[in-house]
């Protein structure tokens, strides 16, 4: 989290851990991630005062739920991101996947590639009803420049996913949106991308909380491709 007037922030990062706590990237085998410009699962390797003790009434639920993944760590649930500066980007929650013919994705995953399209600044991944794979993959996008051509645009999105993650991770529909749905505090509101991917407009629930109430109906009444 930024210091306010000290720490330089950049768009879509939580910036630099505060004095006194200690994030690390863990791989998929436990092992630390050294380095800058690399990804992987958010832990805290040692505790600070503000962290979670218990849950009430059930602190075995606690203990799997925070520190059983990767013994003696912290685990937040999240995927992140750090940048060549050593700024974290959390990338979303490691337990958000889809099913999508049997298979597994992981959202932050398909976001991340998508994400390395030099034209988008930023992106959302989710599901929703398919009649075929169960589960469909919807992106929002938000784009540096507006594509001249979205289909060929869709295209492009759908090379890179294959080259990176691979065939199975193209989304079936994409939307350019000029904003995603987000809290005061910069959390992406999933659950209006959802009703919105899933064509239920009407039920988006409650969007008092957001940043950017408006933003909504502009998905809402955004094209799909």
């Amino acid at each position: 989290s930024p210091l306010a007037g000290i720490t330089p922030t950049k768009p879509g990062f939580a910036t630099l851990p505060l004095p006194g706590i200690f994030p690390t990237l863990m791989d998929e085998n436990g092992k630390e991630i050294q380095g800058n410009g690399v990804s992987g699962n958010l832990c805290i390797k040692h505790p600070w005062p503000g962290i979670a003790r218990t849950v009430w009434g059930d602190h075995e639920r606690y203990l799997k739920t925070y520190m059983s993944a990767y013994k003696g760590y912290y685990f937040t649930g999240d995927g992140c991101r750090r940048d060549p500066e050593g700024y974290y980007r959390i990338t979303g929650r490691v337990d958000d996947v889809l099913n999508v013919s049997g298979h597994r994705l992981g959202t932050a995953e398909i976001e991340n590639a998508i994400n390395e399209h030099q034209n988008i600044v930023e992106s959302a991944v989710v599901g929703y009803p398919h009649d075929i794979k169960g589960q469909g993959i919807f992106a929002f996008m938000i784009c540096e420049k507006e594509p001249a051509d979205p289909k060929a645009f869709k295209k492009e999105i759908h090379d890179l996913i294959t080259k990176i993650i691979g065939p199975i991770a193209k989304p079936d529909k994409i939307q350019i949106a000029p904003g995603l749905p987000k809290t005061r505090s910069g959390k992406i509101m999933r659950r209006i991308l959802r009703k919105v991917a899933a064509n239920d407009l009407e039920n988006v629930g409650d969007t008092s909380t957001l940043l950017d109430p408006a933003v909504v109906e502009d998905i809402k009444n955004g094209k799909s491709y």
